[in-house]
């Protein structure tokens, strides 16, 4: 039995009914919590026990990103050979869409490694991935698999079917074959990585393969990642070739669900997202994204207010979590030009909804510190300057645990980062290696 005690800290629960527990500790045992309170209280403890000193700072839950492109790795610092793109469409059509159909085993490889290594860095300790390789459909999901076992790293992972190259029906292909390699996984107690059925957008993906997705995830107990709505060339295409909207068209092919993740929504009409709140899907928030796209501000508060499980992502953008927890706190006191919106919600869709959502595909509870969930766990190096408690915790953490350091990454159980140092990781190489095949990726971009 593998055991740890981490202690001399000050313990936040998260959860609903978040506690922060002062003087605290917490006991995991085998990747589980078995004990969680205030370190005086904490009794029988395994002789031979491993133990961190947290030395006064934060131990919080992991943080979870509801929707990630790793293949996105190799774009940064890369000059398209052709003018800049100057609407949604050409930054698609410029960019991603050559850019995921040059990938080879090699360039997916490095892009999720690097991805992931930041992403302990900056305290994430679950992805939600969405992957687009065009180029490489068959077996590109074991690629990324092998890359967060290697690493131990929480994840979620589908290809994202897309015809605009034909290839829908191999897309299809892949995610099923990977669904059932995990699905029978699960049964032997594997529960590191979880899987759905992926769609890139409804205006490159034509009705047979939207309905064949549908029917093989419903098939397979799995929801479906897809974006929605992110533009409004998303919205004309579907209207123009289908004559319905985004939502529309899912619900019609059985798409929606307790299980789907409908990432963007920018552009939804009231219409759709009252069938969003009806079947019980969840909405993905990516801020920083949208801002960058220039594609405009999707109306989060409207949707909340519905009764929406609302998430938080950061499309590729970045592995860590707590820039778009703060932009998402300023966009919408922005966009709505009322600084007393958001504060509260911006911290929700975070800590408590991305657990919500992250906990229907996982068997054991993430994203919260409680008994029997899984030991997701970081230390933060935070100080408060002022009273820290259950009533100001989302002014501190916006204000300031938002800018303090990740000293310790904990996932499963497994110690991966102790006082910001990687353990068994050799980021330098991994960059390295990284760096020469990015030149070559450019070579064929």
């Amino acid at each position: 039995m593998r055991s740890l005690l981490i202690k001399n800290g000050t313990v936040l629960t998260l959860g609903e009914s978040n506690r922060i527990i002062k003087d605290g500790a917490v006991l995991v045992e085998d990747g589980i919590i078995q004990k969680i309170g205030k370190e005086k209280d904490l009794s029988n403890i395994p002789t031979g026990t491993d133990v961190i000193d947290a030395k006064g700072k934060l131990i919080m839950p992991g943080f979870i990103n509801q929707h990630m492109h790793f293949y996105s790795t190799f774009a940064r610092g890369i000059i398209p050979k052709q003018p800049p793109a100057k609407n949604f469409t050409e930054i698609l059509e410029k960019l991603w869409f050559p850019l995921d159909k040059a990938l080879n085993e090699k360039d997916i490889y490095y892009s999720t490694m690097v991805a992931l290594i930041n992403g302990i860095k900056n305290g994430t300790t679950t992805f939600f991935d969405h992957h687009e390789s065009q180029g490489l459909q068959n077996g590109c999901l074991d690629i990324i698999e092998n890359a967060i076992r290697k690493v131990g790293i929480r994840g979620c992972l589908c290809l994202g079917s897309s015809d605009r190259y034909g290839n829908g029906a191999e897309g299809i292909k892949e995610n099923i074959r990977f669904i059932n390699k995990i699905q029978g996984g699960s049964k032997n107690g594997d529960d590191l990585i979880s899987a759905m059925f992926g769609l890139h957008a409804l205006f490159t993906v034509n009705d047979k393969t939207l309905y064949d997705s549908a029917e093989a995830a419903n098939d397979l107990g799995v929801g479906i990642h897809v974006h929605t709505g992110e533009d409004k060339a998303d919205q004309k295409e579907n209207l123009k070739k289908y004559g319905m909207s985004v939502i529309e068209r899912l619900h019609k092919a059985n798409g929606l669900g307790h299980n789907t993740l409908a990432i963007h929504c920018v552009h939804v009409s009231d219409k759709e997202i009252d069938l969003i709140k009806k079947t019980g899907t969840c909405i993905i928030h990516n801020p920083q994204s949208n801002m960058n796209n220039a594609v405009g501000v999707a109306n989060v508060p409207k949707m909340l207010k519905k009764g929406i499980l609302v998430g938080l992502g950061t499309d590729g953008m970045t592995p860590g979590m707590l820039d778009d927890v703060r932009v998402a706190n300023i966009l919408h006191k922005l966009a709505n030009k009322d600084p007393r919106i958001f504060v509260a919600e911006s911290c929700q869709l975070l800590l408590e909804n991305n657990a919500k959502i992250a906990n229907r595909f996982f068997p054991r509870k993430i994203g919260i510190l409680e008994e029997n969930a899984c030991a997701d766990i970081i230390i933060m190096d935070y100080d408060p300057p002022t009273p820290l408690n259950e009533s100001t915790f989302c002014g501190h953490f916006l204000f300031g645990i938002c800018e303090a350091k990740v000293d310790t990454t904990i996932i499963n159980g497994t110690v991966l980062m102790k006082d910001g140092i990687l353990i068994d990781i050799d980021d330098a190489a991994i960059n390295a290696a990284s760096r020469k095949q990015a030149e070559d990726f450019w070579g064929r971009f």
